[in-house]
């Protein structure tokens, strides 16, 4: 395993709605990183499918609007399902420019959409998904709840890679199960573009101990359709999400500073030597965590709504796609 690797931090924006182009524009982004030498190339959240910014899908309290219902329908076709052509394609991307690919989609299952992270490895192969577990305001009325199943770390080449989704990186029994596993490169797509998202990466690479990876999109009232009707207003030029996108070290050094400007590919060089110089005087799961005062328990069973016992096949999962079982949390903490 090489001790330093490049990673990239992909900050632009979905064709809004239009998740063939979206794709598309995916596969044009991922060569241009690649070419740039990145091993590890990191999107957004809801990259593919979108981050309607603006919307508020016809809902008052106690009320929803027919066009409310038909502004879901168009989010609920641009997602996609794993398994289906286009997260297969995104498995293409991978293995056509031999890097691991880490991307936010909006992913579909029944009638749910799902807030998710897929990683691929170069072969290909999807080796990892999270879904979101905590939607944050109104993303609760448009995204289901992830479970602990999908809450795990993957080791690769390049290191042990896990995903934390935007606000979720606010919830510290989360984090704390993440380092738990070992994460070294943690990544964190995000649409959270203030001032505050930079100081909290930071507190988490020193933390964990571990290289973190935000990539935020950029995104213009341009960046939709005609009759995208955002609250912000519909001027092409509005900015809805400014970006933010960096890169942080195990001991808070800032590899790659936020670019509010619009779209870009930023690149770090990551040294993995790093990371045992900062576990040197903090491991909080290790030589600085009180087991005799706290513990952490984490159920990493996947929750259905219906059980089926004995039934010749179950609903969709993780061991329906090509990946890794999930990881057992319980004897990392223990």
């Amino acid at each position: 395993m090489s001790t330093t690797i490049k990673a990239a931090v992909v900050q632009a924006a979905p064709v809004l709605f239009d998740t063939r182009k979206t794709v598309s524009k995916l596969a044009d982004l991922a060569r241009d990183a690649a070419e740039k030498g990145a091993d590890l190339v990191v999107f957004p959240e809801a990259f593919v499918g979108g981050y309607p910014k603006g919307l508020d899908f016809g809902a008052r309290l106690g009320m929803r609007s027919p066009e409310g219902r038909e502004e879901f329908r168009r989010y609920f076709e641009s997602a996609i399902e794993l398994g289906g052509p286009d997260a297969n394609r995104l498995g293409e991307i991978a293995r056509d420019n031999g890097i691991h690919l880490v991307v936010g989609v909006i992913e579909r299952d029944g009638g749910t959409l799902y807030c998710t992270a897929l990683t691929y490895a170069p072969s290909g192969k999807l080796i990892s998904k999270h879904r979101k577990l905590m939607p944050t305001a109104l993303e609760r009325l448009v995204w289901g709840f992830g479970d602990g199943s999908t809450l795990g770390v993957v080791n690769t080449p390049l290191g042990r890679i896990g995903s934390v989704i935007c606000w979720e990186n606010y919830m510290p029994l989360l984090r704390a199960a993440m380092y738990a596993q070992g994460v070294e490169l943690y990544c964190a797509p995000t649409v959270d573009d203030r001032d505050t998202w930079l100081p909290t990466v930071r507190t988490i690479a020193l933390e964990g101990r571990c290289f973190v990876i935000s990539a935020c999109q950029y995104l213009t009232r341009a960046d939709g359709p005609a009759n995208y009707s955002p609250i912000q207003g519909d001027d092409p030029g509005t900015v809805l999400i400014r970006g933010g996108s960096c890169i942080v070290d195990p001991l808070g050094n800032i590899l790659v500073e936020p670019d509010f400007s619009g779209e870009t590919i930023q690149i770090a060089e990551i040294d993995r030597r790093i990371i045992a110089r900062g576990k040197y005087d903090l491991d909080v799961v290790g030589h600085y965590a009180r087991p005799d005062v706290f513990r952490l328990s984490v159920d990493t069973r996947a929750r259905s709504a219906v059980a089926f016992e004995n039934a010749p096949h179950s609903p969709i999962d993780l061991d329906k796609v090509d990946g890794p079982e999930p990881k057992d949390l319980a004897s990392c903490l223990d």
